[in-house]
């Protein structure tokens, strides 16, 4: 257990300032090249990719992640756990970069104790000691209240899916997305809280009307005293992938697009790497974080 605790201490943050050279030669053209599926054939559990890249035009990358996944194999199966979250900060003089450290720290450690920890010592579903849903709830009011203390002219958006088993427990505030990747289809599972989002909710705009709003957000880790989290549940069929990624990456590359290299990837790692080179080849006008949490063949 201590071993855990040191573990979820600190996020994992992954800066770039340049891609590799060997990057540059896995996406030639805008469109990625055809070749064969195999991202849809990996073998049982869950598989990840992550990278976070500080794009072309920010002197600093205010975007945090952490990826944590584990394999529990027992008389019953085998039962895959992971936990991702992706911040991208907000607010000059490094308080963004704070803000979003920081929330990813409190989260991460918060659903350890509260749902994996009781999980593993006590051989109870999540449930028997406090919902998931509302644990994670309580993970996102702790990182808003540490934020609010530590960075008080910063904030953060969060997103944070915990995989238990064949499920995915999302929660969400600001726009940074989670998308579900399946067969031919693409689903953003996320809403974004942001001012253009609601115009357009509410048939007031158009998305190319509100483009020079889109960053300005109603909803952030940090803005005020209690948040209000927008909480999903998704199923991840065999074969599946969720995507976690700020707005460097979708606000640069169209669905169809971060679709077509899921499916033309044969790793997650490769699908992030070919993302994060797309987004950067179109200007790479903000820092660029995406995970993919591809969930294998039925053993």
């Amino acid at each position: 257990m201590n071993f855990l605790q040191r573990l979820f201490s600190q996020p994992k943050i992954e800066t770039k300032s340049e891609p590799d050279v060997q990057l540059k030669e896995i996406v030639e053209e805008d469109t990625p090249q055809s070749q064969p599926s195999q991202i849809n054939q990996l073998g049982p559990g869950l598989h990840i990719g992550k990278l976070s890249d500080i794009g072309r035009e920010r002197e600093q990358n205010e975007d945090s992640f952490l990826a944590f996944d584990a394999l529990i194999q027992h008389h019953y199966g085998s039962e895959p756990f992971g936990l991702f979250i992706v911040a991208d900060g907000m607010g000059g003089h490094k308080q963004g970069e704070v803000a979003s450290a920081l929330a990813t720290r409190i989260v991460a450690s918060n659903i350890l104790k509260d749902v994996y920890l009781p999980y593993l010592t006590q051989n109870k579903e999540p449930s028997a000691n406090r919902p998931i849903n509302e644990a994670l709830v309580a993970a996102m009011q702790s990182a808003n209240t540490a934020v609010q203390q530590a960075a008080p002219d910063g904030g953060t958006t969060l997103t944070t899916a915990l995989v238990m088993g064949s499920n995915a427990y999302i929660a969400h505030i600001g726009d940074t997305r989670a998308y579900l990747f399946k067969h031919d289809e693409i689903k953003q599972i996320t809403k974004d809280h942001s001012l253009a989002q609601r115009l357009a909710d509410m048939g007031q705009a158009t998305s190319t009307e509100t483009a020079h709003i889109k960053n300005v957000l109603y909803k952030a880790i940090g803005q005020n005293s209690t948040v209000e989290v927008d909480n999903y549940i998704q199923h991840l069929p065999a074969n599946s992938s969720l995507l976690l990624c700020s707005d460097g990456l979708w606000g640069l590359v169209p669905n169809d697009t971060l679709k077509e290299i899921i499916d033309t990837s044969g790793t997650p790692q490769e699908a992030c790497e070919r993302m994060v080179v797309m987004a950067n080849d179109r200007g790479g006008l903000d820092n660029i974080t995406a995970i993919v949490v591809t969930m294998g063949t039925e053993s």
